[in-house]
């Protein structure tokens, strides 16, 4: 019967339910079964009973029977309690204090079995005792999942009995975190801050922390820096280990100068840096450039006691190194080896690299050497630069020892590694070396570069190697090149190497191979030829020239006829004239119309002259022409023409291509310059302006102080010479022939003057052809015929 009211207590089922599955220790009184009883299943009511004064306590025993009816164990009861009030319960006539393990546990069952929503809140709303904010955070703990742990959170936060917790909420943000609920724990801390600035109790809170932690490590970069600057304005205190996730978010999100920022703040807000604070700042800073604050902050670490990384060397020895700082580089680097750190291939090939690209390839072999000894085996890209550096600064046994090793390791040379080798030993005409290195780069199938054949080609050429080069050529179009460009290089050594016979040798093969080459190079080896004489083979070449469109200008045209002036063999000057004949340039017909007669001329040659001077585009072509004056100048006086020549040289100064030559200082004094003529052109030009004076003076009266013919040291005895055959009053000194006005008038007054200036110069040999070869600079073959004198070009006398 006792049994019987104890099960129709006010929870018949839950209380059935602890019963049927108690089994009591007969060496336990009833106190201790409660207690066992509440740590495994709490249980709201225990008896009928209606106060929770403690004055209804039952004095009968009550049986305690199993399933089967057996008895059990026989005790006191136990009174009720009323829910929420009390935090004891009632053993028999003795009040037992609620243990906060069986609070918590009875909490965890709840929040379990109802999991979230008002049937949980009911039931957290009916427990037999106060639970506390410790109790909250212990359940926390235990429970475990994200939305059971928040609807858990939010009930205890509406009881009065609530207090902020730091550890609550850090315990919050470790199970939202658990469960990838960022959204959570978004709102969560949200929640918080409005908390603190209503509070300003959790403002002390380092649950905070926890927050910027989580969202960093997952990456939530946006998130993580908004509640990071949101604690930054609450003045919420940030540690070392949350600024330190957030320096790593920035960095791997490939943001260093955010990191450095995060890091600045860190410095003015007197956090202290950690280790791992040094280990993501010291390598960032280096990569980024800023090698002073990266080796501040090195030191600064190690004046700490703190031991630095591999990663840290690392960085510093490769960004020092790059920088050009190899000092400080090597110094980190025997630092570094001071810890009793071992550096790696990385390392070594860092350090490598930036001593070559520094030019100290000693420094850079003493560690190529510290590699091999530390038991690394170098890449074929180290072996590569090794080699090429070496190669470049022309250390070719090194380099070609190196480049042995390389092939030993298995290693095959790119086409740029035999390229750098064929080309400095080219360079250093070293022809077996390079001819050894190109048949080995062919021989592996290597490609060799556009470079590489015109530097064999250029060290062949130069080594007058024709027959070797024309091999190498054909090999070079076997590979698909266009070697137009090539074959005409090689050409243009021979012909300024001056092996005319050569260069011929290797056009004729170059015919033979249908290789072509431009007009440009075509004229080179037609004057070289030319220049040496050989007119037989530059005829053929001028009339290539000719038949592909090249149209033969003023100045070849000219340095032509300046050989002809010079030739002294009847044999050559046939050839020379064929030659002119083949270039179909104007000054050709010219030439041919001055010296016919007047009847095929149908014109007087004065007119003749001013006609084909007319045509002549002088803003184009005014050095042309002047360079063609002196040398048609020097021919005519040459072959006696000098009627034709005095008007050649009246239409020149009538063109203005000698405005200075002749100056009326009224009577003051009168002057000729003939600086820059040739001898032919001088002595014309000397004989037609001293007749003009003889006319002013004579017809006009007009006497002035001195005249005087300014010659230069080169034409001074020319004309002096002629001079002197007619008792001329001109007195000789450095560079000019000076006379008073009177004796020159008195001088113009002889007979043999008059017929002097009037009919022609005398043709002495000692006078015309003195110095001939010398005295002709403007019809030199030499000169480029692109390129006439300067004096010719700009040749007005000052």
């Amino acid at each position: 019967m006792m049994f019987r009211n104890f099960v129709l207590s006010r929870n018949l089922k839950q209380t059935q339910y602890i019963f049927n599955n108690f089994r009591p220790n007969p060496r336990l009184n009833f106190s201790e079964h409660f207690i066992f009883l509440s740590g495994v299943k709490n249980v709201r009511t225990y008896c009928c009973g209606e106060n929770g004064d403690g004055s209804n306590i039952w004095t009968e025993d009550i049986d305690y029977l199993d399933e089967s009816g057996k008895f059990l164990y026989r005790g006191k009861g136990i009174r009720s309690v009323e829910p929420g009030i009390d935090d004891h319960v009632m053993v028999g006539g003795l009040k037992r204090p609620f243990l906060n393990a069986s609070a918590v546990a009875k909490i965890v069952e709840i929040v379990k079995r109802w999991r979230w929503g008002p049937d949980m809140e009911t039931q957290l709303d009916k427990l037999q005792f106060v639970p506390n904010t410790v109790h909250i955070t212990q359940a926390l703990k235990v429970v475990g999942d994200g939305d059971a742990s928040l609807t858990l959170f939010r009930w205890a936060k509406r009881q009065p009995w609530y207090t902020p917790s730091d550890e609550c909420y850090a315990t919050l943000f470790d199970t939202l975190n658990a469960s990838r609920d960022f959204d959570g724990i978004q709102a969560m801390f949200d929640e918080l801050i409005l908390n603190s600035e209503k509070t300003g109790v959790s403002s002390k809170f380092s649950s905070y922390n926890k927050v910027i932690q989580y969202l960093a490590k997952a990456e939530k970069l946006e998130v993580s820096f908004c509640c990071y600057k949101k604690i930054q304005e609450s003045n919420c205190e940030i540690d070392t280990q949350t600024y330190n996730c957030l320096i790593t978010l920035f960095l791997n999100k490939g943001l260093p100068y955010k990191a450095f920022e995060i890091y600045e703040s860190m410095e003015v807000a007197g956090c202290s840096l950690d280790g791992s604070t040094y280990e993501l700042m010291i390598p960032s800073l280096a990569k980024s450039g800023r090698l002073d604050a990266a080796s501040k902050l090195f030191q600064e670490m190690k004046s700490k006691g703190l031991r630095p990384g591999y990663a840290i060397f690392a960085a510093l020895v490769d960004s020092m190194g790059k920088a050009g700082r190899l000092d400080t580089s090597m110094k980190v680097y025997m630092e570094m080896q001071g810890f009793g750190l071992r550096p790696s291939a990385t390392m070594f090939v860092s350090l490598i690299d930036s001593f070559v690209k520094a030019g100290k390839l000693e420094t850079a072999l003493k560690l190529w050497d510290e590699m091999k000894k530390a038991g690394f085996r170098p890449n074929y890209g180290l072996y590569t630069m090794i080699v090429e550096s070496h190669a470049k600064s022309g250390k070719l046994e090194i380099a070609m020892s190196v480049f042995s090793d390389m092939e030993k390791a298995g290693f095959l040379p790119t086409p740029s590694t035999y390229s750098c080798l064929l080309e400095m030993h080219a360079a250093t005409g070293q022809v077996d070396f390079a001819m050894k290195l190109y048949n080995s780069m062919t021989n592996a199938g290597l490609r060799p570069g556009l470079s590489t054949y015109t530097s064999l080609l250029t060290l062949l050429a130069k080594k007058k190697l024709v027959d070797m080069a024309a091999k190498v050529l054909l090999e070079m179009k076997a590979m698909g090149y266009s070697v137009d460009v090539s074959a005409s290089d090689v050409l243009m050594v021979y012909i300024k190497d001056a092996s005319v016979d050569l260069a011929l040798r290797w056009l004729r093969f170059m015919g033979s191979s249908g290789i072509r080459t431009n007009n440009f190079i075509v004229r080179q080896l037609f004057e070289s030829c030319m220049k040496s004489g050989l007119y037989e083979s530059a005829k053929p070449l001028l009339e290539t020239y000719v038949s592909s469109a090249a149209k033969v200008d003023l100045i070849l045209y000219t340095s032509i006829l300046a050989h002809l002036v010079r030739c002294q063999e009847e044999d050559n000057e046939k050839h020379l004239m064929l030659i002119l004949s083949a270039t179909r340039q104007k000054a050709h017909t010219f030439m041919c119309g001055l010296f016919t007669g007047p009847e095929q001329r149908k014109q007087p040659v004065l007119s003749f002259v001013r006609e084909f001077f007319q045509g002549i585009d002088y803003e184009m072509e005014e050095g042309a022409a002047k360079y063609f004056v002196n040398v048609l100048l020097n021919y005519l006086v040459l072959m006696g023409q000098i009627n034709r020549a005095r008007c050649v040289w009246k239409v020149a100064y009538e063109n203005k291509l000698f405005p200075k030559a002749i100056v009326f200082d009224q009577h003051i004094a009168w002057s000729l310059d003939v600086r820059n003529l040739s001898v032919g052109a001088a002595l014309i030009a000397v004989v037609h302006t001293l007749h003009r004076f003889r006319k002013r003076m004579l017809y006009y009266g007009v006497v002035p102080r001195r005249i005087k013919l300014v010659t230069g040291p080169t034409l001074k005895i020319v004309i002096a010479q002629m001079l002197s055959s007619v008792e001329s009053p001109f007195e000789v000194s450095k560079v000019v022939l000076r006379a008073p006005g009177d004796s020159v008038l008195e001088w113009f007054k002889k007979p043999i003057v008059q017929q002097f200036l009037l009919n022609e110069i005398p043709s002495r040999a000692d006078i015309l052809m003195h110095k001939l070869n010398t005295l002709f600079p403007s019809s030199a073959p030499e000169l480029r015929s692109l390129s006439p004198p300067k004096a010719l070009i700009s040749g007005r006398a000052v």
